[in-house]
C-alpha cells in the first residue's frame, strides 16, 4: 500500500508515539485524522502540522477511545472530510496499576472498539476500500513486566486480538490487514511516570529500574518509523513486530493445528 492519498486515523495522536506516527504518515503522503482526549494539546499540535503540511492534510477530533459514541463521531467526521478511511492506528494507551479497570478499558477495550468500527468503514464486503490496522502493543505483550501485571495483560490481549482479527479478515474476505507494533521501553511521559503508577506493586520499582537498565530505551521516532513496513507491505498480516534498542524482529508463535 502506497501512502500517498490514503487516509489514516491515529488514536492518542497528540503526544508520544501517536504524535510520531502521525508525522511519519504525513511525511509519506497520507492524510491523518488525529484523535485524542487532550483538546488543548490537540490544537497546538494541529497548528504546527498545518504550517508544515497544509490544512487539507490533517484533522483533529476530540475523542475518548472508551466512548463508542465519540469514536463513531470521529470516524464519521474523518470519512466526510477525507472521503474514507484506509488506515487505523490504535495507539491510545495508559499504564496505571492503581486504576486497573481504566487501563483495561483504554488499552484493550479501546483497541477492540476502534478495530470493530474501522471494519465497518473499511470492509470491502460493505463497500469499503479495505486497508490496514496497526495496534500499538508492547514487549509486555510477550513477556511479563512483574511490576505491571494489568498492563502486561492488556498488551498480551492486544497481540492476541490482532492475530485473531487478521485471520478473521482473511477467512472472511474483508480486505483488511491487522498488525501489532510492539516497542520496548520508550522515552515518553508514560515511561517517566511508571514509578508513580505501580500502586500495590510499588515495592518492585527497583526491579523495574534494573530491567530498564538492562534493556535500554528507544525514542518515539524509532518506534514510529517501523510502522511504515506494517502499513505498506501487503504481505504483513497478523504480524507482531518487536522493536528494541538492539533492533527489530517479527515474533513467532506456536501453531494450534
Amino acid at each position: 500500500m502506497a501512502l500517498s492519498g490514503k487516509t489514516a486515523v491515529v488514536t492518542g495522536a497528540v503526544m508520544g508515539i501517536g504524535r510520531a506516527i502521525t508525522e511519519v504518515l504525513l511525511q509519506n503522503g497520507a492524510k491523518v485524522a488525529l484523535l485524542d482526549v487532550n483538546e488543548s494539546a490537540g490544537k497546538t499540535v494541529m497548528e504546527a502540522l498545518e504550517k508544515q503540511y497544509g490544512r487539507e492534510k490533517t484533522l483533529f477530533c476530540k475523542g475518548d477511545v472508551q466512548s463508542e459514541e465519540q469514536l463513531k463521531a470521529a470516524f464519521k467526521k474523518t470519512t466526510e472530510t477525507f472521503g474514507g478511511i484506509d488506515i487505523l492506528c490504535n495507539n491510545a494507551g495508559v499504564l496505571n496499576e492503581g486504576q486497573w479497570e481504566q487501563t483495561v478499558s483504554i488499552n484493550l477495550m479501546g483497541v477492540i472498539r476502534g478495530t470493530y468500527l474501522a471494519f465497518e468503514h473499511m470492509n470491502k464486503l460493505k463497500g469499503g476500500r479495505g486497508g490496514v490496522i496497526v495496534n500499538t502493543a508492547s514487549m509486555a505483550g510477550f513477556g511479563p513486566l512483574p511490576s505491571c501485571p494489568v498492563y502486561t495483560a492488556t498488551k498480551h490481549g492486544v497481540v492476541g486480538f490482532t492475530r485473531a482479527m487478521a485471520a478473521n479478515s482473511t477467512l472472511s474476505g474483508y480486505g483488511i490487514r491487522v498488525n501489532a507494533l510492539c516497542p520496548g521501553f520508550v522515552k515518553t511521559d508514560l515511561f517517566t511516570e511508571i514509578p508513580a503508577r505501580l500502586a500495590r506493586h510499588s515495592h518492585l520499582v527497583d526491579a523495574t529500574q534494573q530491567l530498564l537498565d538492562k534493556l535500554g530505551t528507544i525514542t518515539v521516532s524509532e518506534v514510529a518509523e517501523n510502522i511504515l513496513e506494517l502499513v505498506t507491505d501487503e504481505t504483513k498480516n497478523g504480524e507482531a513486530l518487536l522493536v528494541m534498542p538492539t533492533g527489530k524482529k517479527y515474533m513467532t508463535f506456536p501453531s494450534l493445528s
